[in-house]
């Protein structure tokens, strides 16, 4: 199963500061809530372009029963590792995706002045050699090899860079959805970082259904856009997975006419990019889906994420599925009545313009 850009027809008109607003820094979450579960919510209908303020607490009271809501249970490494160059010099490395002969292609700090060749002292013991010539993005040998329990043991959690502060003790448990499962991600999925288990079992007992699907995340999800003109901007390659569990209730709500509820946008990206005519297809793929404004969604009838990064991809796919100009009014809003923003923001929950 391949990916492909979703932009929409219209895309080619779009420009990136199309998609910017104002936003005062205070507003910008540099810690989670005191308590997991207790964010405050944005209920939004594009239909009717109305929205409600209310908290994670109401949130089952919107989702109605039969609703399958569909998780990424990807899991966070310890992925930013901070070392030295051959000539004493700071580097920062963040381990993006392992490849099958135990090289990694990594984001590395100062990237332009690193050689083909050059190596990096990481803790540990461990030395890397860099292995391709340009970009910020470069693939890296290792001796001896990086292992899950390296990283574990050396590594921090990648915490975005508008949270201005060190990881602490407690990101390792709040930066990590309850659900987390296997390891591959170089960020959190954190639409997800809103629920508890008994939030999840609340819904269980409401008739709500809940599935399972993993995106391992990376530079596709949160590389900044840097293109004047949206058309412009590439995606990089996630890899993502459907269970024959997932596929089977994916398959049977389709049939049944019984909406889909994605829980972030790496969720949402996973199905869009799964679904065929035929149905949804269980295993391995990889996605670049890009959706834009004008981009018709096929598998996804709600949404449940947090509030954006002005100008960015997961903005952009937001105003896609809610409607440009109405889903920056809501953001106003947000930004008036002094909701958090970003990873460890607040959160929103909206229905597709289009479903009837």
């Amino acid at each position: 199963m391949e990916g492909t850009q979703g932009r929409g027809p219209g895309s080619a008109l779009l420009k990136t500061k199309d998609f910017s607003f104002d936003l005062p820094p205070d507003l910008v979450a540099q810690e989670p809530p005191e308590t997991r579960g207790q964010s405050r919510l944005m209920v939004v209908d594009p239909r009717q372009n109305t929205w409600q303020h209310r908290t994670m607490a109401d949130l089952a009271e919107f989702v109605d029963p039969g609703t399958l809501m569909v998780f990424n249970d990807t899991r966070v490494r310890k992925a930013r590792v901070f070392g030295e160059t051959q000539h004493g010099g700071h580097v920062e490395v963040l381990f993006l995706r392992p490849l099958p002969d135990g090289r990694w292609e990594c984001l590395v700090s100062r990237a332009k002045k690193l050689k083909w060749g050059q190596r990096l002292q990481l803790p540990g013991g461990v030395s890397a050699t860099v292995e391709s010539p340009e970009g910020n993005v470069r693939t890296l040998s290792f001796s001896p090899e990086v292992t899950d329990g390296w990283l574990e043991a050396h590594g921090h959690l990648p915490l975005p860079p508008y949270i201005k502060r060190p990881d602490s003790d407690a990101d390792a448990q709040r930066y990590q959805t309850v659900y987390a499962r296997e390891p591959g991600s170089a960020a959190a999925p954190t639409a997800g970082l809103h629920f508890t288990d008994a939030l999840l079992e609340n819904l269980r007992t409401r008739g709500v259904e809940l599935s399972f699907v993993t995106l391992e995340v990376g530079l596709g999800t949160f590389l900044p856009v840097r293109a004047d003109d949206v058309k412009d901007h590439k995606m990089h390659t996630e890899r993502y997975h459907l269970s024959e569990s997932t596929v089977s209730q994916l398959n049977r709500a389709q049939r049944e006419s019984r909406p889909i509820l994605a829980v972030g946008t790496t969720s949402l990206r996973t199905l869009e990019s799964a679904w065929t005519p035929e149905g949804f297809a269980a295993g391995w793929g990889a996605t670049d889906i890009f959706i834009t404004p004008g981009y018709q969604f096929r598998a996804v009838d709600q949404l449940f994420t947090n509030f954006h990064t002005p100008e960015s991809t997961l903005l952009m796919l937001v105003c896609a599925f809610a409607g440009q100009e109405f889903l920056l009014s809501c953001y106003r809003a947000a930004v008036e009545e002094r909701y958090k923003f970003f990873s460890y923001g607040d959160a929103m929950l909206l229905r597709n313009r289009s479903t009837t």
